[in-house]
């Protein structure tokens, strides 16, 4: 591969006399050959030149050396070239870029650093004075390598004018500043070492005075760690607005707020800082490395590592498990009971056989509960033979000569173990011997045992057991179950059919005795159809219980029905009773009252119509309803009357009333005609429409007194 650069030159600025080293890597392979260039001609060692591979040297450079430098990296495959340029530099001392400070402040008994840096090629030499004087390092006083003042310990006699004169072959220069000396900053409350528990609120205080010409500020640290107010989540603010007090309000603690906190009071020349220790306590921190072991069918061994108490002691230990049936963790019964804060093992009691759990230890103390463990792996416990016998036993119904019985299946955890089922046992009642009969599945809810011997509705004793591949678990209780049952094989008597109203009619008989039946009435059947029809078309209703009487709406008016009525239970319906005969009764007429009209009296208003008289087809008018309601938010009164005329007392602040009236009959109630009455200023009164429909007839009467529209409607009372 041809060469390819791993390192290389640079353009440079070095002083005249300093030592310069340069270095060109490249990689390749065959490995390239390195090779240096000072404008375009080769470069070879010399005096103070050293080529060596790809490092090119240079000792005590000096003007002539400046120039542009290439080295040149080559194998068989190829050449690369890296290029800079090489400037020496010689120029007297400067400070105009970086003049001594003018004025500067410090602190009295404190330290001050004054650096002096001119720029320079070669570099310079620097000394410094304080107005006349010459400085040189002692106990108090130090000159570093580059030239920085240090004073320590500084008093007010420290003050005047300091100058660092710098100095080399191409020539010289200062740079002055003055010293003011001011008075130290120091903290004169200090914050207090404190206990708190977890949601306390604590402020640590911290005072301090300095020179009031300069500005003063408070920093707060927590293990050495700047607070940031803005960040806090609301934890941390400052407790004072004064300059001199920096006091730190820390709300709701945690158990992150604990440590060391550092108050820091800073002016531009000094600094003074106290630290106090905040402990918060609070619940302990989760159990660690959760083992569990000696798994047995109930029982497991679980075993952690003791977590933080969080500066209380841990009184006791809670474990918790879950299972795969429910994410839900649910404390567990342990032994011991109580789980001493010294223990690190006890035993979980009461498991379910043949079930995944994982298991979780929390920790307490005086301040609480504290945070879980993590899950330990989930395990399975081992298998057991069932402990609790299936539910729901029952049955009943099917085919002839069929026994069926159920159950409700075993839920999950009730099985504890693998290849589960059931075993159903059951025999005639009153006989001794017992059928077997096993069930596989935790699925199965019923068995269907079928025999040409069983007679109908015959009572069987049952009892059922689970079982699985660890053996067989308790037996049931026993149940009655009876065999499947037969139709009725008799017949209500003695129906009677009564026509109601036009569409409607009443049913009643005499029921059938339970001696006669193979199994359990649960009703009746009335069945009706009209005259000319067959019977296969007939209408049905059916009646729950014992009941032995109904009511059959929906019928046609001035119609010839047959009826007849059969009992029923689960295997079917039963013989008819004979067919009783009904005509339901006419219509009741369609036309409503008209031509109505009415007269206040005192309390009584007087409402008079027209008689409503039955065409052929319509059955007779035997009175009239009619419907009063003082406004349409109060409740209606019903009043009937024999004749076409009513009154009706009213309150004296009668104002107006909406008024209903029919006809009735043996067919049923009529089209009404509702009006609605005002009375104005007690002179006239008037009937307006009451919005609910439109009116297909409109009928207008006046009188000397009065004003009426009648509004004829079909609404039903």
């Amino acid at each position: 591969a041809q060469p390819d650069w791993l390192d290389v030159i640079s353009d440079t600025e070095a002083d005249i006399g300093s030592d310069l080293r340069w270095s060109c890597v490249a990689s390749g392979k065959p490995r390239p050959t390195v090779r240096w260039l000072r404008d375009g001609q080769p470069l070879t060692s010399q005096s103070r030149i050293e080529v060596s591979g790809g490092e090119l040297r240079f000792s005590k450079l000096v003007l002539e050396d400046s120039g542009m430098y290439q080295c040149v990296a080559e194998n068989k495959h190829g050449t690369v070239y890296a290029s800079a340029e090489l400037t020496v530099q010689a120029f007297a001392p400067d400070f105009r870029l970086n003049p001594v400070k003018r004025l500067i402040p410090a602190a009295r008994s404190g330290k001050v650093i004054i650096p002096c840096q001119p720029r320079a090629a070669p570099k310079a030499t620097v000394l410094w004075t304080k107005g006349t004087e010459l400085l040189v390092n002692s106990s108090r006083v130090t000159i570093t390598a580059d030239g920085t003042l240090i004073l320590q310990n500084i008093s007010k006699s420290d003050e005047g004018k300091y100058t660092c004169f710098a100095e080399n072959f191409m020539g010289k220069a200062n740079s002055t500043g003055i010293l003011s000396v001011r008075d130290a900053t120091k903290i004169t409350l200090a914050p207090s070492s404190a206990d708190i528990n977890v949601g306390e609120n604590l402020t640590l205080q911290c005072h301090a005075s300095h020179d009031p010409t300069m500005d003063l500020t408070f920093t707060w640290s927590l293990d050495d760690f700047p607070i940031d107010f803005d960040k806090s989540e609301g934890h941390y603010r400052r407790a004072s607005v004064k300059e001199a007090i920096g006091d730190l309000s820390i709300s709701n603690a945690q158990l992150r707020h604990s440590g060391r906190y550092t108050c820091t009071a800073q002016t531009v020349v000094d600094s003074a800082s106290e630290s106090a220790t905040l402990t918060v306590r609070g619940p302990p921190g989760p159990p660690g490395g959760v083992v569990v072991r000696d798994i047995s069918d109930t029982s497991v061994q679980l075993s952690w590592s003791r977590g933080f108490d969080n500066h209380s002691p841990i009184a006791r230990y809670l474990i918790e498990a879950r299972t795969l049936l429910s994410n839900h963790w649910k404390q567990m019964r342990t032994n011991p009971i109580n789980i001493e804060g010294n223990a690190e093992t006890a035993q979980v009691v009461n498991l379910i056989p043949w079930m995944d759990y994982e298991f979780r230890v929390l920790a307490s103390n005086i301040l609480g509960i504290g945070e879980p463990s993590l899950p330990s792996i989930r395990i399975r416990t081992k298998e057991a033979a069932p402990t609790v016998a299936p539910s729901g036993l029952g049955g009943g119904g099917g085919a002839p000569n069929e026994l069926i019985i159920t159950w409700t299946p075993t839920q999950r955890d009730y099985q504890n173990g693998d290849g589960f089922g059931y075993i159903v046992s059951f025999r005639r009642k009153g006989s001794q011997a017992w059928l077997r009969a096993r069930v596989p599945h935790a699925e199965s809810l019923q068995f269907v045992y079928r025999n040409e011997s069983i007679a109908p509705y015959t009572p069987f004793e049952v009892k059922i057991r689970a079982y699985n591949r660890k053996g067989e678990g308790p037996e049931s209780l026993t149940a009655i179950v009876y065999s499947a049952e037969e139709e009725p094989k008799a017949a209500p008597y003695r129906v009677i059919a009564k026509s109601v109203l036009s569409s409607e009619m009443d049913v009643s008989w005499e029921p059938v005795e339970q001696g006669e039946m193979t199994g359990v009435l649960l009703g009746y059947e009335i069945r009706y159809w009209k005259d000319g029809d067959k019977e296969e078309a007939a209408d049905r209703v059916r009646t729950a219980g014992l009941v032995t009487s109904a009511h059959v709406t929906g019928l046609n008016p001035n119609t010839d029905y047959h009826v007849s009525v059969r009992a029923y239970n689960r295997a079917g319906t039963g013989p008819p009773s004979p067919a009783t005969n009904v005509t339901t009764t006419r219509p009741p007429p369609k036309r409503p009252p008209g031509n109505i009209s009415w007269t206040f009296s005192g309390s009584t208003v007087s409402i008079k119509w027209d008689p409503v008289v039955a065409k052929a087809d319509e059955s007779v008018v035997t009175g009239y309803k009619m419907l009063y309601r003082q406004d349409s938010h109060s409740a209606p009164t019903l009043y009937l009357a024999s004749k076409s005329q009513i009154d009706i007392p009213i309150p004296e602040d009668f104002t107006h009333a909406f008024v209903q009236i029919r006809v009735t009959g043996p067919g049923g109630d009529g089209t009404p005609a509702e009006v609605h009455i005002l009375r104005n200023s007690g002179t006239s009164m008037m009937v307006e429409d009451s919005g609910m429909r439109p009116a297909p007839h409109v009928m207008v009467v006046t009188t000397n007194s009065l004003l009426m529209v009648a509004l004829i409607s079909s609404l039903e009372l």
